[in-house]
């Protein structure tokens, strides 16, 4: 089981990630095409063309961790787009991002008491 706290930064990818990369391959273009560090310690998330693939990056201050969820029925219904900005990677809350992996749409679904930060 994966868990997200508050204070982690969770960036998702508007784009298709091609799921026969590896750690070396999704650093390189989350350092290129995103101009963001992974070793920061945010969470990267991506999907497959087919949206019944997810993928997941961080880097625990030691090493990497690379997790995969396949679907056993149906698709992601829902994924972040790019705006009008074209932005490459949206930045979502915890809360948004664990619905986002059980397959929701977290901008449909009213969080009656949203996480928060510890201070």
């Amino acid at each position: 089981m994966i868990h997200f706290t508050p204070h982690m930064r969770i960036l998702v990818a508007t784009s298709a990630l091609d799921m026969r990369k590896g750690m070396d391959a999704i650093s390189a273009q989350i350092r290129l095409y995103f101009n963001e560090n992974p070793m920061s310690g945010a969470v990267f998330l991506f999907i497959s063309r087919s949206r019944k693939n997810l993928r997941l990056l961080t880097y625990d201050g030691q090493g990497f961790w690379l997790a995969t969820k396949r679907l056993s029925k149906g698709k992601f219904p829902f994924w972040p787009e790019a705006g009008f900005e074209n932005e490459f990677l949206k930045q979502l809350q915890a809360c948004e991002a664990q619905i986002l992996l059980h397959a929701g749409d977290p901008t449909n679904v009213r969080v009656l008491s949203p996480w928060k930060k510890i201070a």
